[in-house]
């Protein structure tokens, strides 16, 4: 059977820690090339890995390599729409880093570009393939908590990456909210399967920043009248990084970090959580390598798309009401 062919753009700190070393696990598949704007940095891990070919340009790369499969891209925010639409009108299938854009117009036109080509466009959320969060997710799917009615979120942590760029708006796009706060929106929201939004609300803190938020914490209620929270923050004065999903439904709860799950049955709760199940010591890692593994597999026709763009675009009116909200001092009614 033939090797998917697949291309890695940016070699950053996601591209080379988490990305590289998942896709060099799948048999599966083929690197074919890499690229980066620093074409030395391009070189250098190409040969480390015996990897084919390296580029500078994603033109170059697209234009030499017409049997490329799939593109994974993990370069700066305010690149995503640019690389991305290229990738897609050269008939490549792309899984594109979150944030996938900076705010919901370029979404947009990522999107309508992956659905003009009948490309598929998956956005790297890899929380979702966090064993933690899967089985969370199949205990709620199941309706083991009842109807779902509310979900806290939070991720306190420091910066994801030191890099310039990700501290200035009109490059990131924001600061920790759409670095982690993006990801557990998009976690809460698909415990939720979605639900209409009816109003944001949200403040920003600058204690350690500038130009973006270092601390954010939302309100988003839906028009079913269930409500999601998020806390963020890369200056919260913790021990260490503290990252939770908390889903409270009309029968029951669960919680990661650790698992738990909680049932009402006859005016008494029970602990239900499965005894057997042992857990990775390292899910981060483990999130990626599942993350890949399903988009490839999405490539090759085995599974129904997740992640998806029109997901995307449902997280990134969020968000930006979330700035919008924080910038006005008020809440956000959605129409």
């Amino acid at each position: 059977m033939d090797k998917t062919k697949v291309a890695i753009i940016g070699l950053g700190g996601i591209g080379q820690i988490m990305h590289l070393p998942a896709l060099l696990k799948l048999k599966e598949i083929e690197i074919e090339a890499v690229c980066d704007k620093d074409l030395g940095k391009a070189k250098r891990i190409a040969k480390k890995h015996s990897i084919k070919k390296f580029y500078k340009k994603t033109e170059d790369l697209l234009s030499e390599n017409p049997d490329i499969n799939a593109v994974i891209i993990a370069t700066p925010t305010d690149t995503h729409l640019d690389i991305s639409t290229k990738c897609l009108e050269a008939g490549k299938n792309i899984l594109v880093e979150k944030p996938v854009a900076r705010d919901y117009k370029e979404t947009a036109k990522i999107v309508e570009a992956a659905e003009k080509n009948n490309k598929i466009l998956m956005v790297g959320m890899n929380n979702r393939f966090r064993n933690d969060v899967m089985l969370q997710r199949t205990f709620i799917k199941s309706k083991e908590i009842g109807n779902v009615f509310y979900v806290k979120t939070g991720w306190l942590k420091m910066k994801s990456s030191a890099e310039k760029w990700f501290t200035e708006r009109e490059k990131a796009g924001g600061g920790v909210f759409i670095d982690n706060g993006i990801a557990m929106l998009d976690l809460g929201m698909w415990m939720m399967d979605f639900p209409e939004v009816k109003s944001v609300s949200a403040v920003n803190y600058y204690h350690n920043t500038k130009t973006v938020e270092d601390s954010n914490f939302a309100l988003i209620k839906f028009k079913n009248g269930s409500a999601l929270t998020i806390e963020v923050s890369w200056s919260f004065l913790r021990s260490k990084e503290f990252y939770y999903c908390n889903v409270y439904g009309t029968s029951g709860s669960t919680s990661i970090n650790p698992l738990r799950i909680l049932k009402k049955m006859d005016s008494e709760l029970f602990d239900i959580t499965p005894k057997t199940i042992k857990l990775s010591p390292h899910e981060i890692k483990s999130s990626y390598e599942f993350e890949l593994k399903y988009f490839i597999s999405m490539v090759n026709r085995k599974n129904a798309l997740l992640s998806t763009g029109r997901e995307a675009m449902s997280v990134m009116q969020v968000v930006d009401s979330v700035y919008k909200s924080a910038k006005l001092g008020k809440e956000i009614i959605f129409k």
